[in-house]
C-alpha cells in the first residue's frame, strides 16, 4: 500500500514535535567530533511546497508552522529551531523541510545519511533534492522498505547512530512492524538512538504503540505527546502525536519540559490541548 504522500500533512503540529526533537537529538551527537549515522527508515521526499495544491488541499501547515513563524515572544529553545529551520531553506521560502532535509542541515562533513522511502515517486523526489545539498556523497537513497533496511544497516561503522522510524501507520500490521524491527535493531546494535514518531489515534493499536516500546527500554527512554484538540466523537483524525526514544540524550527531558508547554500554548486547538513527558535516563 503506497497511497501516503507527506506532502499533504507537512508543516503540521507533529512534524514540528517530532522536527523539534530530532533536532535536540542531533544536536547533543554533534557535541562529540566522532562521526554518526543518521538512518531515516520512511524519509519521504525531503522537502515540501507548501504552495502546491497537496499542501493547499488541507493547509495542515497553517495549525503548525505558520503558527510557529508568526508568534512573538517565543523562549529561545522555540527561537533557535525557528531559526534552524529557515536556515536550512535559504532558497525554498515557501517551502519546509522533511526529516532528511533538516538532518543534513545540522550533519557535519564528517556524518553520513542513509534514507529509506519506498514509494517511487518520493524516492526520486528525494534522490533529487539531496543532490541539492553541499555534500552530496554524505547521503544515499535507497527505494526500499525502511523497517529491513535499517537492520541491514546496523551496527554502522563508526558505532554512532541515530534512527529515525515514522511510518505512515496506514496499516495495523505498521504497529507491529516497528516494535518488532526495534527489537531486532536492539540486538544488533543496543547503543543506538533509536527516534519512533507516532500518531495519537483513538483506536487501540495507537494507544497501545508507546506501552509495547517501553517494555523494550523501561530504563532508557523518553516519551513525548503534544495533544492539540479533544478527540473527535466518531473516532477519526489524528488529535495529537508522540515522539518515543530509546538511549535519549540525557539533556533532552529538560529541554522538552522547557519546549512542549509552550508548544501547547501555541498549537492548541481547545481547552483539551496538553502535553505528556516520561522519561528514565540510565
Amino acid at each position: 500500500m503506497l497511497s501516503y504522500r507527506h506532502a499533504f500533512h507537512s508543516g503540521n503540529h507533529a512534524d514540528i514535535l517530532k522536527h523539534f526533537c530530532l533536532m535536540s537529538v542531533l544536536e547533543y551527537f554533534n557535541l562529540k567530533d566522532k562521526a554518526y549515522w543518521y538512518i531515516d527508515t520512511h524519509a519521504g521526499a525531503g522537502l515540501y511546497d507548501l504552495s502546491s495544491p497537496e499542501a493547499q488541499k488541507i493547509g495542515e501547515y497553517r495549525d503548525g508552522l505558520q503558527k510557529l513563524l508568526t508568534a512573538t515572544n517565543l523562549p529561545d529553545c522555540w527561537q533557535h529551531f525557528r531559526q534552524i529551520v529557515t536556515d536550512c531553506l535559504p532558497d525554498h521560502k515557501d517551502h519546509y523541510c522533511g526529516s532528511p532535509w533538516l538532518a543534513q542541515a545540522l550533519a557535519r562533513e564528517q556524518d553520513r545519511l542513509r534514507l529509506f522511502e519506498l514509494h517511487p515517486a518520493d524516492a526520486e523526489i528525494l534522490r533529487r533534492n539531496m543532490r541539492q545539498i553541499s555534500l552530496p556523497n554524505r547521503a544515499q537513497v535507497f527505494c526500499d522498505n525502511g523497517f529491513k533496511g535499517l537492520l541491514s544497516m546496523l551496527p554502522p561503522p563508526s558505532r554512532r547512530a541515530v534512527v529515525l522510524i515514522d511510518p505512515p501507520y496506514e496499516l495495523k500490521q505498521d504497529y507491529q512492524h516497528v516494535v518488532d524491527t526495534l527489537k531486532a535493531a536492539l540486538k544488533k546494535f543496543a547503543a543506538g538512538c533509536y527516534m519512533v514518531w507516532y500518531p495519537c489515534l483513538s483506536r487501540q493499536e495507537s494507544e497501545q504503540l508507546p506501552l509495547n516500546l517501553l517494555k523494550l527500554s523501561p530504563d532508557n527512554y523518553l516519551q513525548a505527546e503534544l495533544h492539540v484538540h479533544t478527540p473527535r466523537a466518531d473516532g477519526f483524525g489524528m488529535h495529537g502525536s508522540g515522539v518515543f526514544i530509546i538511549n535519549p540524550p540525557y539533556t533532552l527531558p529538560d529541554t522538552l519540559a522547557e519546549a512542549l508547554p509552550v508548544l501547547v500554548n501555541l498549537l492548541g486547538q481547545d481547552d483539551y490541548a496538553r502535553y505528556t513527558l516520561r522519561s528514565a535516563i540510565a
